[in-house]
């Protein structure tokens, strides 16, 4: 079969250079537009003949003869025998004053035609080459997972006390990444019964708490309580000023709230204020806000109550840009749910860290059934735990952040966290799964 390519200025020209080649039996096989002219693939119609006899089957014509293709006729033609037509006068495209009208919108529309079919093509190869990916994707993902599993099983199966660590640890609900740096740390020949007791002493040493209490309130300063919807710092706020009223009385501390939005969000702390014998000031925008810090400039401590941001929404940027352009310097102290996940905390501490937070409050240590992955992300995080609250009683219900209590809570093991144990068999795949789903995550 022997293909020629013919170039021209239009597609009249193109077609001449076709007529001249290879005569009226000529087959137009392709045509596109180029730079500069059109370009024309041709063939003589004895070559298809030729090549048709030697088939089985009759194939599908799928050329169009030169005489066909400018008048733009569509006449079917059996595979053994040769189409007919009526000759054509031999000036009959120069002449026609329509047939460049005519070829051009023929050709566009072979084309088109072409195109939309490469298209096609293009794309079902395309879904299949990404179908492919996915499955080798998932191939090499599960791979990877057995491997490491059967990694872990070997390092575990020669440490009976690393074991012993990870597992104490990962039913606390400290996060794969934390209990494996724990882990690899431990001394080589350790006994196994003394393992969570070392775990214990690495938590307390890596967690850290505030010093003195009466230091913070002696120093006094202005604190802003920040954090999500819902995690207690109205009534986080209405405590810590009762904690400082026991030690300072009220004629030095100032209350303000930017919490004006939510509907009871001002009267709440209004209502303890006035138990405490303290003016609330509600303030809607940064103006208001420097208003009324320089009403209580000469006030020893302040205590800001925020509205809840979702660490996800733009207006923390916004608020925490706020209180850090006041003109009096504000620490922020930012307010952890215990009873969140492991996941939602470290997404909360990331978005709000980056405005410089002095310390942090752990709330509802009373609804949490563990508290291993709030200590976890504190620990990797490196923020310090200023106090913690249990309750809604004020100012009962608050206290400094008791490190020992802490860890002892978290390593002892309780009736609703039996069925979260592991087996020493189902460490290496779990621990393997959980480090392969947290390096997807950081991705």
């Amino acid at each position: 079969m022997n293909i020629r390519r013919f170039f021209g200025k239009n597609a009249r020209d193109a077609l001449a250079q076709v007529k001249q080649a290879l005569g009226e039996d000529a087959i137009i096989v392709a045509n596109r537009s180029v730079n500069g002219g059109t370009e024309i693939m041709a063939m003589l119609e004895s070559d298809i003949e030729t090549t048709d006899s030697q088939q089985a089957e009759p194939q599908p014509d799928h050329g169009r003869s030169l005489l066909d293709f400018v008048t733009g006729k569509e006449q079917p033609r059996p595979a053994s025998q040769p189409a007919t037509r009526a000759p054509v006068a031999p000036a009959a495209m120069e002449e026609d004053p329509a047939s460049e009208h005519a070829i051009m919108d023929m050709l566009k529309q072979h084309s088109e035609q072409q195109e939309q079919a490469y298209q096609l093509a293009t794309q079902t190869l395309e879904d299949k080459m990404q179908g492919m990916m996915q499955e080798m994707r998932h191939m090499r993902s599960h791979f990877e997972t057995q491997m490491s599993a059967m990694t872990w099983q070997h390092h575990l199966q020669h440490s009976p006390a690393k074991s012993k660590v990870l597992s104490t640890l990962l039913s606390a609900s400290f996060s794969a990444a934390l209990s494996r740096q724990i882990a690899e740390k431990i001394p080589q020949h350790i006994d196994v019964n003394k393992a969570p007791m070392w775990a214990k002493e690495v938590i307390s040493r890596n967690l850290h708490t505030l010093d003195d209490e009466d230091a913070l309130l002696d120093r006094g300063g202005v604190y802003a309580l920040v954090g999500p919807t819902g995690v207690g710092k109205t009534t986080t706020t209405a405590k810590l000023a009762a904690r400082y009223v026991m030690k300072h009385g009220t004629q030095n501390l100032g209350l303000i709230t930017t919490d004006s939005y939510r509907i009871g969000g001002y009267e709440q702390l209004r209502i303890y204020g006035k138990i405490l014998g303290v003016m609330v000031h509600a303030v809607k925008d940064e103006e208001d806000l420097k208003i009324a810090l320089n009403e209580l400039k000469g006030k020893h401590m302040i205590l800001i109550d925020t509205v809840g941001v979702s660490q996800r929404d733009q207006a923390v940027t916004e608020q925490l840009s706020m209180l850090s352009r006041a003109e009096s310097p504000i620490q922020k102290l930012l307010c952890l749910n215990a009873t969140s996940t492991g996941e939602t905390l470290t997404d909360v501490m990331r978005s709000y860290k980056k405005h410089e937070m002095a310390g942090c409050i752990v709330t509802k240590l009373d609804e949490a059934a563990a508290i291993g992955n709030v200590l976890d992300v504190l620990i990797r995080e490196r923020m310090r735990l200023f106090y913690t609250t249990s309750g809604q009683r004020v100012p009962e219900d608050i206290e400094v952040a008791d490190k020992q209590a802490l860890v002892e809570r978290v390593l002892t093991p309780h009736q609703a966290s039996l069925p979260y144990q592991y087996l020493d068999e189902e460490l290496p795949l779990v621990i393997s799964s959980m480090m392969q789903s947290q390096g997807e995550a950081h991705a």
